[in-house]
């Protein structure tokens, strides 16, 4: 809901008697409004338009440079509807190349936007598919070689929501703004003039991942929202680089699970705190049953670089302010039927080692601890050949000013190259290599290794909703038993089974990496094709 909008039903509802004791400081403007993307739906030609622009934002009093979609910070919502063709127009008016994946969309790989598919700058693609698959929470958002991390950073990605008929039949909020509310978390640090986006790809990020100080909800710090009485749904989605999150009520009230990336789950699942890793999408009801204002919160998490302040305590992301009105909506008992598990018996079976170099590691974790302290590696312990007393004037020698022909990028340290640092099955990515074809329509296990290396890989694959057998050796929880597309990889081996149901030839593979954006820009992806 935009501001004009709440301030118009506000009135209505001064009236109606529906605001409680919060309102006067509400419309006083003390917190922010929550901003609602707009809805952005096909034109009778079936044709999106999408324009990557660049603008500035506001934030701490200050008018700082960012990208957007059709505006200066993220992007509308782009609403789709299952098997119902669609063509994306994308306009590219950056300074610079870009690409734009549609990460959760099972399409095939001529439109999946990977790093092949480059928008030059000042030109414009279009892709037409048709989609089909259930109704869920998708997102857009560039995939450049190399800067994928710096173009996010600056703002670049948006909401894709999916609709079909089944959804339509479940009583369950779906008024978008008043009690559907979809919520864009992200990370970011300014520079020291406060007028920039203070990204830098260096030894250190390229190791735990870029990380800010401030977070954002919707594009605003902290901001408040009215919402009715009774059940509402938040749409979630984690945009930040490599920040993973664990999000709560301040009340300590539960919430419950409806949907994960790929849909809806086949019951609601109860939880009173929910993980969200960079890239995963969660949908969430919540009931209001009085008109006492709290938080959505993020509470800290166990993860390097990730624990400094004001992440080392809960985090409010948003301030809910119930309404005396209520609403309609259900939470229902049965929500979807999933396909059932087919035999893994004779399945093939593909292994996937991600693995950071050594000497990467060891100078990633060295300039953590030089420029934050222990506070900073999360209880984590030192690696021994890290002897922080010799070594800090080494590790800062590797450290670097950016690179002049990329934006975001570094110069490769002396006698090191970090940008090829992290690697799947002992190789860096490279575009053109392709690992191996699978086969179209038909199921495989793959099983995504982090042994060996303790640092957090969400691990995203390209053209397909799997199912999670396991999940870093452990059985999988409740709610993350539905469609994925992201799974989480920390020190052990996660199972997954997946099927391709489109084609990806050679010159538009599928990609399947870690989407710890400063990772998968320094290597750890990689190509794959699939065909019959």
């Amino acid at each position: 809901m935009q501001r004009r909008d709440f301030i118009k039903l506000s009135s209505l509802l001064l009236g109606a008697g529906a605001l409680p004791a919060w309102s006067r400081e509400a419309l006083s403007g003390q917190r922010p409004l929550l901003s609602t993307p707009t809805l952005l739906e096909a034109d009778l030609h079936q044709r999106i338009d999408l324009t990557a622009m660049a603008g500035t934002s506001t934030w701490n009093n200050h008018s700082v440079s960012t990208w957007g979609y059709n505006g200066s910070y993220l992007g509308p919502t782009i609403k789709l509807r299952r098997n119902q063709p669609v063509s994306l127009r994308v306009h590219n008016h950056l300074p610079v190349d870009t690409t734009v994946h549609w990460h959760g969309l099972v399409v095939g790989g001529e439109v999946d936007g990977g790093p092949q598919e480059v928008i030059r700058a000042g030109a414009q693609r279009e892709v037409t598919f048709t989609p089909d698959q259930p109704a869920a929470t998708c997102w857009y958002h560039p995939h450049p070689h190399m800067t994928s991390g710096f173009q996010v950073a600056k703002g670049l990605a948006g909401m894709l929501v999916i609709e079909d008929e089944h959804i339509k039949t479940l009583r369950i909020p779906s008024q978008w703004g008043v009690d559907d509310i979809p919520l864009v978390f992200q990370d970011k640090k300014l520079t020291d003039t406060g007028t920039d986006i203070d990204y830098q790809l260096d030894i250190m990020h390229a190791a735990v991942g870029w990380f800010g100080d401030m977070m954002l909800t919707n594009g605003s710090q902290y901001p408040q929202v009215a919402l009715p009485n009774g059940w509402v749904r938040l749409r979630l989605l984690n945009g930040c680089n490599a920040r993973s999150m664990n999000l709560a009520l301040s009340h300590n009230r539960p919430f419950y699970v409806i949907a994960s990336d790929g849909g809806l789950l086949a019951e609601p699942v109860k939880v009173e705190q929910l993980a969200m890793l960079p890239g995963e999408r969660f949908e969430v009801m919540i009931e209001l049953t009085d008109t006492k204002p709290f938080d959505l919160v993020t509470l800290p998490v166990t993860q390097m670089g990730m624990t400094l302040p004001p992440f080392d305590q809960p985090l409010p992301l948003l301030k809910i302010l119930p309404l005396r009105i209520g609403g309609a909506a259900e939470l229902p008992d049965h929500l979807a039927t999933l396909p059932p598990l087919p035999s893994t018996d004779g399945l093939t079976r593909r292994r996937i080692g991600l693995s950071m170099d050594k000497q990467l590691d060891t100078l990633g974790m060295q300039q953590l601890m030089k420029r934050y302290g222990h506070q900073a590696m999360a209880g984590m312990p030192m690696h021994s050949s890290m002897d922080m007393a010799d070594n800090n004037h080494s590790a800062s020698q590797q450290h670097d000013h950016a690179m002049s022909t990329m934006p975001g990028m570094s110069k490769a340290a002396k006698g090191y190259d970090f940008h090829q640092g992290n690697k799947i099955n002992g190789k860096a990515y490279q575009i053109g290599d392709i690992a191996w074809q699978s086969p179209q329509g038909q199921h495989e296990i793959w099983e995504i290794s982090g042994e060996g290396d303790m640092m957090l890989h969400p691990f995203h694959i390209h053209g397909t909703q799997y199912r999670i057998l396991s999940e870093n050796d452990q059985p999988v929880a409740a709610h993350r038993q539905g469609l994925k597309d992201t799974v989480r990889v920390e020190g052990g081996v996660s199972q997954v089974l997946v099927s391709f149901p489109h084609t990806a030839d050679k010159q538009a593979p599928y990609m399947a990496h870690c989407h710890l954006l400063e990772h998968e820009d320094t290597g750890m992806m990689m190509s794959f094709t699939v065909g019959k």
